[in-house]
């Protein structure tokens, strides 16, 4: 579509332009104030009822020294458009002052305004009209496609993203996989689930393990600390030496029977064992009832025990996260009490209104009605803007309040984990206190063999039958009693090497133990370097489609470039659409030039995807150094401080400069 011929009579500061490009492009020249914007002003209320910055209201009549409405003036813009299909077409819309003269008054009111359509120089109804315009281009694509700031300035970044992803197409798993050999893996990794989602179990099952590989050392310090000392300890020397001292003794303890055997002795004696025998089956019987208990109590010992140091870990863990939440949450109440102060003192402006009753071109008094409507439409724009204000501080108001909440909800979860960890944590201590308890009563049972009535019984047995012996030996007595004092200093050693043996034994096992803890060390980091492989190819997976997208997409354009993900501090990626040129934002410090050209590229770019070409109007058209070319027609609106009134340049073809009053 070209614009053929446009006409402006009254329009805003414009009382009389015809501009005639004839479809061809066109410069527009005049200093600032003189028309330009009103140009393009003109050609999107003739379709659109707005103006070029998408404004419904804006002022149209031609105002005069005073900025007052000149009054009885018909408004009015023509447009002769050349339309794709070689046919042209002319709209033209006429806006008035309506004025109505009452029954007995002596003069006409004014009491509105009308508009009238024309298409094709036939009047048309307003649906008929809009229905035309429609018929000839989509309000959206037009203004995407004629307004070289509109894609950067009025759409969101989300919608703007949508647009390119639509224009140039995605990139689908399989092509970005395809371009990176490291990624072959990854469908195999991800089996049915989503990246996203894969992320999310491997960031809890990373968490897990972290948990587990924190209290492993403290359990290993745990079993060290009760690790005997047996540095330098020779088991098979001990074992040789205890088979030696206890030859000894066989042999000190054979020269005392040689001593004692005699006839009536010897009987004594044979009874004496046999009472001792029923002794040491009393005392072994007595024991074997306690000692399977207290093994098993020492095992449920060392459980309760490890349960006790995992719930001293995970308090640590959650008052660490505590402290964190407590931080960030007075923060936000900060930044909430902020912007609560900002709301009540928006809250609390007032609507002034000044307004003089008189005409300021008759002198007359100006009708209540139309006083009253002025203060209606002020109050009600000053209520507006009031609302939308209070609107946005309420809604960041509720994303911090939400935010806050979350956290605190967050916070009360973590202390009640911790309130019922440090619980289970005394349940632990008086679990461990009374499994010790338990251990001792049952070693101090287990020594109390000698109390029964059988067993005293037969100790008295025995005391009798000894006193016998006693009396029958008693001429050999002193060299027995020189033997047996040897003995006892035998036994002695005896006792401690085999203490020492059983030290070793218990180091064993808990080197043993050790190993076991260090065995799942080790597993859990395998897992975990497993876990963070997976992540880098869920990471470079993500960085190829990033790469492979801005590649496509910007290969599109010749002077925009399009930032579509933006980088984390935590290393995460996020969507985003931000325009650039030569690396500088668009929204930043990208001078007009500059936007300019990025502006025309995109609606190159989108036009060919739409496959409609409307014209161009290039603001500011003066900044851009280089030639801006357009699929379409071009008119540039160039600021020049020495035009005092609209000159129009049309091309070296028509031979022929015009100047526009």
């Amino acid at each position: 579509m070209k614009l053929k011929s446009l006409i402006l009579r009254n329009f805003k500061g414009v009382r009389d332009l015809e501009l005639r490009p004839d479809g061809q492009d066109v410069s527009i020249l005049g200093k600032n104030g003189v028309g330009k914007t009103t140009i393009a002003d003109a050609f999107t209320w003739l379709l659109f009822d707005k103006d070029s910055r998408n404004q419904k209201q804006f002022e149209i009549k031609t105002l005069d020294s005073s900025n007052q409405p000149i009054h009885g003036l018909e408004h009015e813009v023509e447009g002769t458009l050349l339309l794709d299909n070689g046919k042209q077409t002319t709209l033209r819309k006429v806006f008035s002052e309506k004025w109505t003269k009452k029954r007995g008054a002596p003069k006409a009111v004014f009491t509105g305004h009308t508009t009238d359509y024309y298409v094709d120089d036939v009047p048309a109804k307003k649906g008929e009209y809009v229905a035309r315009v429609a018929e000839i281009a989509d309000e959206g694509t037009f203004r995407l496609l004629t307004d070289p700031q509109y894609f950067n300035t009025h759409f969101h970044w989300e919608k703007r993203r949508a647009l390119l992803l639509e224009v140039c197409g995605d990139i689908s798993d399989e092509e970005v996989i395809a371009s990176n050999t490291e990624l072959s893996k990854l469908p195999e990794i991800l089996g049915d689930r989503k990246l996203e989602d894969h992320k999310k179990v491997i960031a809890g099952r990373r968490q897990e393990i972290n948990k587990q590989l924190q209290a492993i050392p403290t359990r290993i310090d745990e079993v060290n600390r009760y690790l005997p000392d047996v540095s330098g300890v020779n088991p098979e020397e001990i074992k040789q030496k205890i088979s030696e001292i206890k030859t000894i003794k066989k042999d000190k303890e054979a020269q005392i029977s040689r001593i004692e055997n005699g006839g009536e002795k010897a009987e004594k004696t044979k009874e004496l064992r046999e009472i001792e025998s029923q002794l040491l089956e009393l005392k072994s019987k007595h024991r074997s009832q306690y000692d399977t208990k207290i093994q098993a109590k020492q095992e449920q010992l060392n459980q309760a025990r490890e349960r006790y140091n995992d719930s001293k870990s995970n308090i640590m863990i959650n008052e660490r996260s505590l402290i964190n939440n407590k931080n960030s949450i007075e923060i936000l109440q900060s930044r909430m009490d902020d912007l609560r102060n900002q709301w009540n003192k928006t809250n609390n402006e007032e609507f002034q209104f000044e307004q003089s009753d008189t005409c300021p071109t008759c002198g007359q008094e100006l009708p209540a009605d139309q006083v009253a409507e002025a203060r209606e439409k002020a109050q009600a724009e000053f209520n507006r803007t009031k609302a939308v204000n209070l609107e946005k501080i309420t809604a960041s108001g509720k994303e911090l309040k939400t935010q806050a909440n979350e956290l605190q909800t967050e916070t009360t979860e973590i202390e009640k984990r911790i309130k019922d960890a440090k619980d289970q944590l005394e349940k632990e201590e008086n679990i461990v206190l009374g499994f010790q308890d338990e251990i001792e009563t049952l070693h101090q049972k287990a020594g109390q063999y000698a109390e029964s009535e059988q067993y005293q019984r037969l100790e008295n047995i025995k005391k009798a039958v000894e006193d016998d012996i006693t009396s029958l030996k008693n001429g050999r007595k002193d060299e027995i009693d020189r033997i047996k004092n040897s003995i006892t200093p035998l036994e002695n050693d005896i006792r401690l090497l085999e203490s020492r043996l059983k030290d070793v034994d218990d180091a064993k096992k808990g080197q043993e133990r050790i190993k076991e803890l260090q065995d799942q060390e080790k597993k859990l980091a395998e897992e975990f370097e497993k876990l963070e492989g997976e992540l880098y190819l869920a990471d470079q997976f993500i960085k190829a489609k990033v790469d492979l997208l801005d590649e496509k997409i910007n290969s599109r354009f010749k002077h925009a470039r399009f930032k579509l993900f933006r980088e984390n501090i935590n290393g995460g990626i996020e969507d985003c659409c931000e325009t650039l040129y030569g690396g500088v934002p668009y929204g930043s410090n990208l001078n007009t030039g500059a936007k300019c050209l990025v502006g025309v590229d995109i609606i190159n770019t989108l036009a060919d995807y739409y496959g409609f070409y409307p014209p161009v109007f290039l603001d500011n058209a003066e900044s851009v150094t280089e030639p801006v070319k357009t699929r379409g027609q071009l008119i540039r609106l160039v600021a020049d401080p020495d035009e005092e009134t609209l000159r129009v340049e049309y091309p070296e073809s028509e031979k022929e400069q015009r100047e526009a009053v």
